[in-house]
């Protein structure tokens, strides 16, 4: 068993796993922890507990100390010459004339480093607006590029909800979402109805995905034939979580339409794949699709 603290960066952010090298400290509280990039200030969010050591993938580096008034104050300071810096470089990119949009500027805690985040279409030559950068805050400099999700998420915003974005709160990792998730889960296909502030598709419709595909494989495909008790029909549409079929019938006045537990129909010939993407293929999903291709390239980014 080894003794751990989890501390974050930023909120939000990943929980990182350090050796509280001795230290008991508690939720909540700043520290000081050392990190490949050099010396960090962090707050506490698991405080210290035993975890077995198969559990911890890597050597865990070591937390130096509690934070003092003074990195405090560091810290509160580097906030503020980031702001000044953020200026300063939106002037230094038109100079340039460079087609990039500056997203937001991080001082390391020990000075040594400025880091750019930027977003752009694609390549950015910015080696001019590095030189000119170094000459002004006579630091290292550091541009990085990121994608529109991280962009949303350092800005912050509300969704459709109403309340804050997931990925402003708690997410800390961006995990694929394809428009899969939103058929199975009956959800208007309308591209603006579930893509989110960051204009690709919604965080959230990832969070259920595992219920219903386990609900979706006791069901039917819409289009398919089944066989009920008043009789053969087609599958009309579902309602996943009750696991309710609406069947529609066909008789001599025209069409009716009946409702039916899953457990009461019996498939007589399922909807293929291949006759599923036909019946899907429109133009609200030729839409999503791009919407899907834009976030596998923001991956590669």
């Amino acid at each position: 068993m080894k003794n751990i603290i989890g501390v974050r960066f930023k909120k939000p952010g990943k929980i990182y796993f350090f050796d509280p090298d001795g230290n008991e400290v508690q939720n909540g509280e700043h520290v000081i922890v050392e990190t490949a990039m050099g010396e960090e200030y962090a707050e506490v969010v698991i405080s210290n507990r035993f975890l077995p050591e198969d559990k911890i993938t890597t050597p865990l580096k070591k937390m130096i100390r509690i934070a003092t008034a003074k990195d405090k104050k560091n810290y509160e300071e580097n906030k503020k010459k980031a702001k000044e810096a953020f200026k300063i470089a939106v002037k230094n990119i038109k100079k340039h004339n460079l087609d990039m949009t500056l997203v937001d500027v991080e001082y390391k805690f020990d000075n040594s480093k400025i880091i750019f985040y930027f977003t752009a279409d694609g390549r950015i030559d910015f080696r001019d607006l590095v030189k000119d950068l170094a000459a002004i805050f006579k630091v290292r400099i550091e541009l990085r590029q990121i994608g529109v999700r991280d962009e949303v998420k350092r800005i912050g915003g509300n969704g459709v909800c109403g309340r804050e974005l997931c990925c402003c709160s708690f997410l800390s990792n961006f995990e694929t979402v394809s428009i899969k998730m939103a058929k199975e889960q009956n959800i208007s296909l309308t591209p603006s109805k579930i893509s989110g502030n960051c204009g690709r598709l919604m965080c959230c419709l990832k969070y259920e995905e595992d219920v219903y595909k386990g609900k979706l494989e006791k069901l039917p495909k819409i289009g398919a034939i089944v066989k009920t008790e008043d009789g053969e029909g087609v599958v009309e549409s579902l309602e996943t979580l009750k696991e309710k079929i609406r069947v529609k019938f066909k008789d001599k006045d025209g069409f009716f339409y009946k409702k039916y537990d899953a457990k009461d129909v019996k498939i007589i010939k399922d909807v293929t794949s291949d006759e599923e993407n036909e019946i899907d293929n429109n133009e609200e999903l030729k839409q999503l699709e791009e919407l899907e291709q834009m976030e596998k390239e923001n991956k590669d980014i």
